[in-house]
């Protein structure tokens, strides 16, 4: 049985080395919470591990189907039935036409989208037999509409936020809870890299508060800041001519 401070006894986060994922992995293990940790690197993992003894590292590419499989059945049978699993694996790579790279696209591709198909198809069995668990997938406000820079990004992005719509009609009759998770600028090791504004920005110690908290509501969708998220939802709105216009007039470079 869960503690009273919290629905889970174990939860599952993949990209869990640096920026948001390493946040919630913390602040869950300090209330108590089993929280078994992925990423690639076994060394970054075993340096979360020592900060709380509740974090279990479990090193584990989530764009190898077969080791996600072995991963999660690695984690039920040692550690126990995963409650709640936070799939955040992800890259971002800033492109536009001009330096389109199809490496980098099918890169993202295969981490930030499939590495939640290969999770959910580890994790899905279970979860529907048991009638319980949750799920939250890591997609992005740059999911809701096609902008500059993101070429590589917002494609892999609205993917997520489909998946997660269209399996919600199935996992709600079958006792699973489903939840998209949609983030604007977060300050992270990611974000460093890019060269223009980013409105709003965030500290990833608050979008974790903000995505635990959501989650303990059972919302299905956990979008934030509000004001990059009604940002982004007028623009999802917007028709094409305007969408292009709006983007062309003051999100380009005029070079």
């Amino acid at each position: 049985m869960a503690n009273q401070s919290q629905p889970w006894n174990i939860v599952w986060i993949t990209g869990a080395s640096s920026g948001i994922g390493r946040d919630m992995a913390l602040k869950l293990a300090d209330e108590g919470v089993t929280v078994v940790a992925s990423a690639r690197s076994q060394n970054a993992l075993n340096d979360l591990a020592s900060c709380n003894s509740n974090i279990v590292p479990q090193p584990v590419d989530v764009t190898d189907l077969a080791a996600m499989r072995l991963a999660v059945a690695h984690i039920e049978s040692t550690v126990g039935p995963i409650d709640l699993a936070i799939l955040n694996a992800g890259v971002w790579h800033p492109l536009g036409a001009r330096d389109f790279d199809a490496d980098k696209v099918v890169q993202s591709m295969d981490v930030n989208y499939n590495g939640i198909v290969h999770a959910l198809d580890a994790l899905l069995p279970n979860m529907i037999e048991q009638k319980r668990g949750h799920v939250a997938l890591v997609s992005s406000v740059a999911g809701y509409r096609g902008l500059p820079k993101a070429v590589a990004y917002a494609p892999s992005k609205a993917a997520v936020i489909l998946l997660a719509e269209t399996l919600r009609h199935d996992l709600d009759r079958m006792g699973v809870k489903i939840s998209v998770i949609n983030p604007g600028f977060v300050d992270t090791p990611m974000t460093k890299i890019n060269e223009f504004p980013m409105p709003f920005i965030i500290t990833s110690d608050d979008a974790a508060n903000r995505i635990i908290a959501g989650l303990k509501k059972g919302k299905y969708e956990i979008a934030f800041p509000w004001q990059t998220n009604l940002m982004m939802k007028l623009i999802r709105l917007m028709p094409n001519w305007l969408l292009f216009w709006t983007t062309r007039t003051f999100m380009m470079s005029k070079h």
